[in-house]
């Protein structure tokens, strides 16, 4: 008799992080309340069966929408005073991923980044080009 293998349900795990760098003493509760509304963004997708690259997607532009995250809106300033974001994505069936860098007029990168992904003639487009591609 072959040997069977317990079976284990898959359930969907979505994980969103604030960011690195120092623990802020202040805002805490902002931060956690951000990182919940990321969260939440990104279940709702899930839970009207959207994949998990729209999941994270949304997430991440919740992120990129608060003011007190380093991504998007809440980016923090060049040594210049200027804006620069970088973001990617990755879709690991189909080995797909799209990146833009150095980007300072789009208000979610993340969404470009995946823009690039669909469009599948780049992988990382910089400055100008993710510009001209928006």
């Amino acid at each position: 008799m072959a040997p069977t293998r317990d079976r284990v349900a898959r359930v969907p795990a979505l994980i969103v992080h604030g960011g690195a760098g120092a623990d802020p003493v202040d805002g805490r509760e902002e931060l956690r309340a951000g990182i919940r509304e990321a969260t939440l963004a990104g279940w709702r997708v899930l839970a009207q069966d959207g994949s998990a690259l729209d999941a994270v997607e949304a997430a991440v532009r919740v992120l990129e929408d608060h003011p007190r995250f380093n991504a998007g809106h809440g980016s923090v300033l060049t040594s210049a005073g200027t804006i620069e974001m970088d973001a990617s994505i990755m879709e690991g069936n189909r080995l797909g991923c799209g990146a833009v860098a150095a980007v300072s007029r789009v208000a979610n990168p993340i969404t470009l980044a995946r823009r690039v992904m669909d469009d599948g003639h780049h992988v990382l487009l910089v400055a100008d080009g993710a510009h001209a591609f928006a």
